[in-house]
Order: C-alpha cells, then structure tokens, then sequence
C-alpha cells in the first residue's frame, strides 16, 4: 500500500556550496515546469496519502500563482502529515496563509545555523534575523508543528557556535529539530575546495562531541532522540520519514524524484528541461531496477537500524518469512561483541557507541 508522496521543487535562489540535490537557480522554467508537475500528479491512482512531503530545491521560492496551483490539486490526497520545506529568505506571510489554508500543517525550516559567519560560508542566501522573522510569522499563521534543520561540523564552526545554535533553538521551541554533520559531496564547490585544501573542516572527534552535546540538550528539553539524525517532541516524529525508514512504499513525482513500489525502484529524468518534454511525451521514468531479496534484506537493516527502536525482530520474520538470526546471525552476534548493537530478544537496535560507528555497523549487513 502506496502510504506517501514526494513532490520535488527543484528551484533555488541560490544554489547552497555543499548542496548536491537536483536543484537549479536558473527561475525562468517555474512557470511550465509547475504545471507538468501537475499534470504528473493528476495522474496518480491513489485517493488518499497519509502523509505528503514537498522538497526541494526551495518549495516557498514558488511565485503564488504557482503555489496556489500546486496546492489545489494535492489538496485532494488529504494527508494527516502535510509537509513544506522553506528556506528562511524566502518565507512570506502569503505565502504562509496559501499553506494554512490548503491544508499543509508541518513546516521545514532550514536554519543550518545560528551564525551569520556561517551562514555565509556555507552560501546560504538568509540571515538569523530573516529565520527568526520567518519563525514567527509561521507561528503566527498557525503552524503547530515546525522542525528547525541544523548542520555542525560547518568549516570554522567552533563548539561555542553549536552550543549557541542548539540553546537558542531549542528556547524557542520547535516541535521537532534536525540536527545533520557536513559531508563533502562530489561535485559541489565545497568539494572543489577541499581538494584545494581551502576548506578547515572541523576535527573528527569536535564534530562527534557536538553530535553529542545536541542528543543530551535535546533529551534534556524533552526531545525524543528517534533516529540518527531526529529529534521530536512527543507524536511529532516526521511520519513521511519513517515510510522511508521502514521501508514502505511512496510515490515521488518531479524532476529526478524517486519511488518504491511493488520492490521496484525507479526515479524521473534530473534534468529539468528534459523532464519537461518527457512529461508532456508521458516518458519520464529514467531508471527502474527491481529489488532483489538480497536488496531489500540488505536495505531493510540499515534503514530499520537507524531509528533508536531499531528493527523489531518479530516483524522482520513476517516480512521475510525467517528469522533474523538464521540470515544474519553471525554479522549480529559479531556487532554485540564489538558493543555496537545490542539485541533485548524483542528488537535489534544501535548502541550508543553503535551510533557512532553507524556505517560501520550497516555495511555488515550488505549481501
């Protein structure tokens, strides 16, 4: 059962120096290319969503007509979980009032940090007091449920910076934070300038403490520590995420979005003048592979294994029709010994120091 759709917004005012997501700066194609959006979404043949997630890009960079447009026809799927993700500088009280009005009730907000210094270095195009008017028009709109995106381990970042941002954040008091460390993606100025030895990266064990610092302030102010990355407070766990985590079907529609059904993987064309064509020709898909059992098996452990309950081991004998110690009883056994996982007879799940070492502990799991 098809559970979730994805909607990719690939415009940005600027494009961020360490983003690699499908996303472009050049505007001009907003217009055409938010009505075959459309038309991509008319054709889906499911009534309902539980939850919705609009992505980008920057979705709120959508001129209201366009916006408004877009929203008329997802209206219909009526989610519980209606998702927008917003950049700070291009959040407006109309803007806004659109999303309230059609229905959307979680908002995304990508600060990144607390620091102008650092909001520059990373090429973001707004500053704290464009988040922070931003905030409280949301709230004023009548958002209930807002997540705040964080990002340590920013070049220069010192731990005084992350200790400010996480403290300050979390006084004004989002339902649920993101907090992500910075990786060098292929292809991004960041990583051009990193093979130039231009960028001072914070060191390993500074970023693993600030990683640190945030779980035990956030649990302090009572935010459940739910997944690698996640924070919430109580029933405000991002359910669009968790689809994906517990690997359970969704839709994506959009330039270079993806989707899983029925085992399958497939995704549209990236580039945005090519997808515009291909949806106007009904030929968008640009890859498609089927899983194989060994696929999902293998995606099925490290999705799972990063929620803090980890993977229930009952329903994993339901979904593969064995057990889990008879597929992976070695590589888990291994993991106890190095004090990586721990296994309380009802679910497999991280350890503290398995958080850590995260990928360490899920290339174990790759057939």
């Amino acid at each position: 059962m098809i559970k979730s759709l994805y909607v990719h917004i690939p415009f940005c005012i600027k494009k961020c120096l360490y983003c690699d997501f499908n996303s472009y700066s050049n505007n001009e194609l907003q217009d055409v290319y938010t009505d075959e959006l459309i038309n991509e979404i008319k054709k889906i043949d499911v009534k309902k969503f539980k939850t919705i997630f609009v992505g980008g890009g920057t979705p709120t960079i959508l001129s209201l007509n366009n916006l408004n447009k877009l929203l008329k026809v997802l209206r219909k799927f009526s989610p519980n979980e209606y998702t927008f993700e917003s950049n700070p500088g291009t959040i407006t009280e109309k803007n806004l009032s659109l999303l309230i009005e059609n229905g959307v009730n979680r908002l995304s907000i990508g600060l990144q940090a607390w620091q102008d210094s650092l909001l520059m270095k990373l090429g973001r195009i707004h500053s704290l007091n464009d988040f922070l008017d931003g905030y409280a028009a949301a709230r004023r709109a009548g958002f209930k449920n807002i997540n705040i995106d964080l990002m340590f381990g920013i070049p220069d970042q010192r731990m005084e910076d992350w200790v400010e941002t996480i403290k300050n954040v979390i006084a004004i008091n989002p339902e649920h934070v993101s907090c992500y460390s910075l990786i060098i993606e292929e292809g991004t100025p960041f990583n051009r300038l990193y093979d130039e030895n231009k960028l001072n990266l914070v060191d390993e064990d500074i970023e693993r403490d600030m990683y640190h610092f945030a779980i035990n302030e956030l649990k302090k102010a009572g935010y459940q520590h739910y997944e690698i990355s996640n924070f919430s407070k109580k029933d405000f766990e991002c359910k669009h995420n968790i689809t994906y985590w517990n690997l359970n079907e969704y839709l994506g529609v959009g330039a270079g979005a993806h989707s899983y059904v029925d085992n399958r993987r497939f995704s549209n064309i990236k580039n945005l003048t090519q997808y515009i064509k291909g949806a106007g020709e009904n030929n968008i898909i640009e890859e498609c592979s089927k899983q194989t059992n060994n696929d999902l098996l293998s995606e099925y452990m490290f999705l799972g294994l990063r929620m803090m309950e980890g993977i229930c081991k009952k329903d994993f004998e339901k979904k593969f029709g064995e057990s889990i110690e008879k597929i992976y009883g070695n590589e888990i056994t291994n993991l106890i010994q190095k004090g990586l996982i721990t296994d309380d007879n009802n679910n497999i799940k991280l350890t503290e120091k398995g958080i850590d070492f995260s990928n360490h502990v899920f290339v174990e799991f790759l057939k």
